[in-house]
C-alpha cells in the first residue's frame, strides 16, 4: 500500500513538473514572438525613416533637364518646309492636313500652309483674258511649322503626303531668299497695295526657239520659229519665211501651236 501511495505521489510530481515545463516553453515562445515583433516594428520604423530621409535627399537634387519637358509650342521656331504630295490633289491634301492639326490639338506647332501658285493671265480664242492660279511646283505643298516628333509624325501620317524634301535624310527648311520668292509669287499685291494687273504674267506654252504653226489669222498654216515672247501682253513673235525671207510677225500666243 505504501508503495502504491509513493508511486501516485511520484506521478503527481511528474505531472506537475511537466505542466510547469510546458508553461515555461509557451512563455518562452511568446517572449520570443514578442521580441521578433518588436524587432520587425523597429526595422519598419527604420525603413520609414530611411524613406523619409531619401525623399528629403531627392528634394535637394538639381532640377530636371528642361529638354526632357515638352516645350511650349509658342517658344519654338517655325520654319518653312516643302512636302511631297499627290499630284493634282495638292489643295485637298493641304486642307486635310489643316483639319488634322486642329483635331489633334497641335495648332501651336503650325503656321501657314499653302500650295505654291502664281497668278497668270490666259487668253481665249476670242481674245478675252482671265486671271487663273498656276501651280509653281506641281506635287508639292509648303508648311510653316516647328519640327518636333509630334508634328513630324502628324505630317507623315496624313493621307496624300509622301515625305519632307530632305538632305541627308533630314527635313531641310527653305532658305529666306527661296521662301520670299515663293511667297511673293503666291501673294500678289492688290491694286490698293501698289500691285498692278500689268505685272501678272501671261500663261504662254511656247518658248523662244520653239517651232510653231499659225492656226488663226492672216498667216494661217504658215510655220516658223518663236523669236520673242511678251508675257505681259500675251503675244509671241514668230519668224516666218515670206517670199524667201524671214520676217518677224507678232501674234497672240493662242494663234500659234507647237509642231
Amino acid at each position: 500500500m505504501n508503495e502504491e501511495r509513493d508511486l501516485s505521489d511520484h506521478e503527481a510530481s511528474l505531472s506537475t513538473d511537466s505542466s510547469d515545463n510546458v508553461a515555461d516553453v509557451v512563455d518562452g515562445e511568446l517572449e520570443s514572438s514578442a521580441a521578433d515583433e518588436f524587432d520587425r516594428s523597429t526595422e519598419s520604423l527604420g525603413n520609414e525613416a530611411a524613406t523619409e530621409s531619401t525623399f528629403e535627399e531627392l528634394d535637394d537634387l538639381p532640377p530636371v533637364d528642361d529638354d526632357a519637358v515638352p516645350a511650349d509650342p509658342a517658344s519654338l521656331e517655325k520654319r518653312w518646309y516643302i512636302l511631297k504630295a499627290q499630284v493634282n490633289r495638292e489643295t485637298s491634301v493641304c486642307d486635310t492636313l489643316r483639319r488634322r492639326v486642329q483635331r489633334f490639338g497641335l495648332g501651336g506647332y503650325f503656321g501657314e500652309m499653302l500650295v505654291p501658285t502664281e497668278d497668270v493671265r490666259e487668253f481665249t480664242k476670242a481674245g478675252k483674258s482671265r486671271i487663273v492660279k498656276r501651280k509653281l511646283y506641281p506635287g508639292y505643298i509648303m508648311v510653316n511649322m516647328a519640327l518636333t516628333e509630334e508634328s513630324w509624325w502628324l505630317v507623315r501620317d496624313t493621307p496624300g503626303i509622301g515625305d519632307f524634301t530632305s538632305m541627308g535624310g533630314k527635313p531641310t527648311p527653305l532658305g529666306e531668299t527661296e521662301i520670299e520668292k515663293i511667297l511673293k509669287a503666291s501673294r500678289p499685291l492688290e491694286p490698293e497695295e501698289g500691285g498692278k494687273k500689268e505685272d501678272i504674267k501671261t500663261s504662254i506654252k511656247q518658248k523662244v526657239g520653239d517651232k510653231v504653226r499659225v492656226k488663226d489669222g492672216n498667216f494661217e498654216n504658215f510655220e516658223g520659229e518663236v523669236s520673242a515672247i511678251d508675257e505681259r501682253n500675251g503675244r509671241v513673235t514668230v519668224l516666218i519665211n515670206i517670199f524667201g525671207r524671214l520676217n518677224p510677225v507678232e501674234l497672240d500666243h493662242w494663234q500659234v501651236e507647237g509642231i
